[in-house]
């Protein structure tokens, strides 16, 4: 188990299985809501079968700030696509989720085990094939990710890919050079018939294509324009931008 705490909140992290079980306790309130979303966000992106969030011993005084729970569904709902359940010992908790909306969303159950064994019932998880690396801050990033996503791609037989990759991962390491000092985590995955592009970095800002003549587009422009559909996840130390790419998006 291994854990960590911000202000009144303290979130205790387990493995069960392939699910990850994350365990809060504390006060959720308008200093813990955000760390606490992306605590769940950066559980997802690990990409484990489940994420599932024990919620017990989490004090609640607004109950509007239950929505961090469906916030938090929708930034991984379309990548990594990893599913999201709570559990809440307390019959008064679980009706607290289902009046204000969360229960739609994220389902909800009484114990870890029960939410455990729905989880194991559903489909069986998809295999993916995924590489990462770290690329430091500076030029040379961006012809290094180049040669990754060759290399990588060509290893998993995947070279008709491989153009249109290189583009998206020349705008969005171009994006992190050009708008921080971080350094860039590249991950390329594949579920054998989409393949994901993603570049992490220490900045909370949210990236937004800028307006340009249309005659040029940049960045994340080209992002927009080459991928199936692409997004940003924020993570507790900065945030994750990604573009899911098809067949169709071949060069």
């Amino acid at each position: 188990m291994n854990g960590d705490a911000v202000g009144t909140l303290a979130v205790a992290a387990e493995t069960h299985g392939e699910a990850a079980v994350l365990r809060v306790r504390g006060t959720l309130d308008s200093t813990t809501y955000l760390p606490l979303r992306d605590r769940i966000i950066k559980a997802a992106l690990d990409e484990p079968r489940a994420v599932i969030v024990d919620i017990s011993e989490l004090s609640v005084p607004a109950e509007t700030a239950l929505a961090v729970f469906t916030s938090a569904r929708w930034h991984v709902q379309r990548w990594p696509e990893i599913p999201i359940a709570l559990v809440c010992e307390h019959p008064q908790g679980r009706e607290a989720l289902a009046r204000n909306g969360v229960a739609r969303y994220v389902p909800v159950y009484p114990t870890v085990d029960d939410a455990l064994r729905a989880m194991a019932s559903d489909s069986e998880p998809t295999y993916r094939r995924r590489a990462l690396a770290t690329l430091p801050p500076g030029p040379p990033s961006l012809s290094r990710s180049r040669e990754l996503v060759d290399e990588w791609l060509t290893g998993w037989s995947l070279t008709e890919m491989v153009p249109v990759a290189k583009v998206i991962v020349t705008a969005l390491v171009e994006n992190v050079l050009e708008h921080t000092d971080s350094q860039a985590d590249l991950r390329l995955e594949t579920n054998g018939t989409e393949l994901t592009v993603a570049v992490v970095d220490t900045s909370r800002e949210p990236p937004s294509p800028r307006e340009q003549p249309a005659a040029a587009p940049t960045g994340l422009q080209i992002v927009a324009a080459l991928s199936r559909v692409w997004g940003t996840a924020p993570t507790p130390g900065g945030k994750t931008v990604w573009a899911v790419l098809g067949p169709e998006n071949r060069l």
